[in-house]
């Protein structure tokens, strides 16, 4: 099978990612379990002619300086997908995420109602929090898309690279991929700023500089919204002020107990029938009790104000 038959392959299963790699078979990731595509073993020849057959030359170029790359992929008739292209061992290995076109509602990802409400929020910071994989950008883009049909106003999203591809509604929306339009996160929302937007979505706040812009921005009168990789509530603002230095973090806790609209944790689960998977979610909104366990420091009680 070449490179479009395996992608067809895992489109067809319904799979969430396909993998390529030297040394084993090609896989699929199906309800969260890895599954054999063909019996064939690839050797580091079959993944180095996969490579060439989806990046350009510019693209391996840059996999072969830096040692991986990260990129988006389309075909027609096939759909859109995220790749992580890397070496290992000396040899190509190719991590792709199916992106299927149909952006899903909220309703359809069976969502609790009081998200539609945090998303319809005119300004503050909203995080979607989970471990990797766990569905934390097709949420984010259920909450845009909602925002799209239910807002005029200006969405501008920073992603890398970019998954659900949005169209104008009530809307403008402006999507941004990191390394193509800008050249990182916080470059992007720094600009941002100075585009006139109400809504901002930052694909994830990985560094200082970039939860500071986007605190910042929430303070300022914008809607923020983001992912966290932690589990829970208590280590979302654990990790968020512990970025910080020490001399700032009682500053950074008072300007997140202001800002802070609500916390989604999400974590996917296989169904009772073990044919597909579901989330199930903890949420936190911003009462004013949490917003004083906030500006407190006492983020290890906020288990017990979310229950």
């Amino acid at each position: 099978m070449n490179i479009y038959e395996l992608l067809d392959y895992a489109v067809e299963q319904g799979a969430s990612d396909l993998h390529i790699t030297a040394g084993i078979e090609p896989m699929i990731r199906l309800n969260g379990e890895l599954v054999n595509v063909q019996d064939k073993m690839l050797m580091p020849d079959d993944t180095e002619r996969y490579a060439k057959e989806v990046l350009t030359e510019i693209q391996m170029d840059a996999v072969n300086e830096k040692g991986q790359l990260d990129f988006s992929f389309a075909r027609a008739g096939m759909g859109r997908f995220r790749v992580n292209c890397y070496k290992q061992r000396g040899s190509y290995a190719i991590a792709f995420r199916v992106l299927y076109n149909e952006i899903p509602t909220l309703e359809r990802l069976r969502i609790p109602p009081v998200v539609a409400e945090l998303s319809l929020r005119p300004r503050g910071l909203i995080l979607v929090t989970g471990p990797t994989g766990s569905g934390k950008s097709t949420t984010l883009s259920a909450m845009i898309h909602l925002i799209n049909q239910k807002r005029k106003c200006h969405i501008v999203t920073l992603e890398d690279p970019i998954e659900f591809l949005h169209k104008h509604n009530k809307s403008v929306i402006n999507q941004r991929e990191i390394g193509q339009d800008t050249n990182s996160f916080a470059d992007g929302l720094r600009a941002a700023l100075r585009q006139d937007p109400d809504v901002i979505l930052v694909g994830e706040m990985r560094d200082l500089e970039t939860i500071a812009i986007a605190i910042t921005a929430a303070e300022t009168g914008h809607l923020v919204l983001s992912t966290v990789h932690t589990t829970g509530a208590a280590r979302t603002m654990d990790r968020i002020i512990d970025v910080f230095p020490s001399n700032q973090q009682a500053q950074v806790r008072i300007q997140l107990a202001g800002v802070t609209e609500g916390i989604i944790s999400q974590q996917l689960l296989p169904t009772a029938d073990k044919k597909g998977r579901v989330a199930a979610f903890e949420i936190m909104t911003a009462t004013n009790a949490v917003r004083n366990l906030i500006r407190e420091g006492k983020n290890h009680q906020l288990d017990s104000a979310i229950q």
